[in-house]
């Protein structure tokens, strides 16, 4: 947006802040949040503090850093304000998981680590955080997100003070993270959808496991060598001799890919669905829908717990049910989910739930190309919340703008 453009909208964002920052203690601070706002709106190329400021009429880049880096305002509160208004509106069919990588250079920058980042397709300096979005097929906002913490960082006391973590904060792995963020939303008072994500937290057996245990429906991809039963094997005890200790109940055959279980019928199984219109026309592809019983050491080691004990366990693994998709042209089947939602499910709404995952990138291209959610140059615990959640902030109000212009208008 020009600055024109930007200034016909005044009313409307002052609305916006009014409410979603109505946390936000003191005057000065809530315009410092509108001007920020307008500052990440506003085109240009880079959306930290210096050259925004120099970009607005009324910036201030000393207001705007302290306002940002120090000021103590609570940013979950501003989170959750934004969420109530906005999840709504969207009427979200699904929660995407998912998580989001920012390169970068030194080791001082708020739990920064050499690790996987996807930004860059390689192992690379860079912070990663773990994401929450609620998303329908025409619009999708994050509610929430929570910064990873490598486990270098949780006892290095010198960084962490000087990067201001909190002391309650540790190590938590990233699929940890994601349940809390779920727990949070529920919090909040927003109603939970089918729970979305991609392999990384999809092949996880304890986050399956979490959601099952809250009760929460998800359909989450897996890679293709995932070990499986077919729903029909049945674990026998092998006979005991007399002595020793009496052998564990297991499965007669080993366990077999997710791969020669989706293709042990061939192509014959596999039915055509349409999940949705794409710019070149309907998408549809070719599925299946069988049930299967996940194996492995974490597999089994979540049956043992939940039946309470080795002793107490009869070896059934729980079964789930897996979709595969196997495209006219490919040689096998190459995409996998798991869902605890049964075979029942009509197959067009479950493909629909399991693609639906696409709908966020359109929130992480507009946040880091359009609003600058990378751009942040604070190096600070609090710095990073606090950008984020602006970043957040400014989204919601252009999707707000794009799904309804009324929906802006004062309560």
């Amino acid at each position: 947006m020009n600055v024109e453009e930007i200034e016909r909208l005044r009313g409307e964002l002052a609305a916006f802040v009014a409410e979603v920052f109505a946390s936000v203690p003191r005057r000065d601070q809530r315009a410092k949040g509108d001007c920020y706002l307008r500052g990440l709106m506003l085109d240009g190329r880079r959306k930290s503090i210096q050259p925004m400021a120099e970009r607005l009429p009324d910036g201030d880049m000393q207001a705007l850093q302290q306002f940002v880096n120090q000021s103590p305002w609570e940013h979950a509160a501003v989170l959750r304000a934004v969420a109530r208004k906005t999840v709504p509106i969207v009427g979200p069919q699904v929660w995407v998981i998912d998580d989001v990588s920012f390169p970068k250079d030194g080791k001082m920058s708020v739990a920064v680590a050499r690790q996987w980042c996807g930004a860059l397709g390689k192992q690379a300096n860079c912070q990663v955080a773990v994401s929450l979005h609620a998303a329908s097929d025409t619009a999708s906002v994050p509610i929430s997100w929570r910064l990873f913490l490598p486990r270098e960082w949780a006892g290095d006391a010198g960084r962490r003070a000087k990067a201001g973590v909190p002391e309650r904060v540790e190590h938590r792995e990233k699929w940890r993270l994601a349940l809390d963020l779920i727990d949070e939303a529920i919090d909040w008072g927003l109603v939970p959808q089918v729970i979305v994500a991609d392999a990384g937290y999809g092949q996880n057996t304890a986050f399956r496991h979490g959601l099952a245990e809250r009760g929460l429906d998800f359909v989450v991809a897996v890679r293709s060598d995932e070990s499986a039963h077919p729903h029909d094997a049945v674990p026998a005890r092998p006979a005991w001799s007399g002595t020793g200790r009496k052998p564990a109940v297991r499965y007669r055959a080993p366990a077999s890919s997710l791969k020669d279980l989706a293709a042990e019928t061939g192509r014959k199984a596999y039915r055509q669905a349409t999940w949705r219109k794409g710019s070149e026309g309907p998408m549809r592809s070719r599925f299946r829908v069988q049930s299967v019983r996940p194996a492995g050491v974490a597999a089994r080691t979540q049956a043992r717990a939940q039946a309470e004990g080795a002793a107490l366990w009869d070896g059934v693994l729980p079964a789930v049910t897996l979709l595969s998709e196997w495209p006219v042209g490919a040689w096998a089947p190459t995409e996998y989910w798991l869902t605890g939602l049964g075979e029942q499910v009509p197959l067009r709404r479950l493909v629909g739930l399991a693609k639906m995952r696409w709908r966020i990138e359109h929130d992480y291209r507009e946040m880091k190309h359009g609003l600058g959610l990378d751009h942040f140059e604070g190096r600070t615990w609090r710095g990073w919340y606090h950008h984020a959640t602006l970043v957040t902030a400014a989204h919601v109000f252009l999707t707000l703008r794009r799904l309804d212009p009324k929906a802006l208008a004062p309560a």
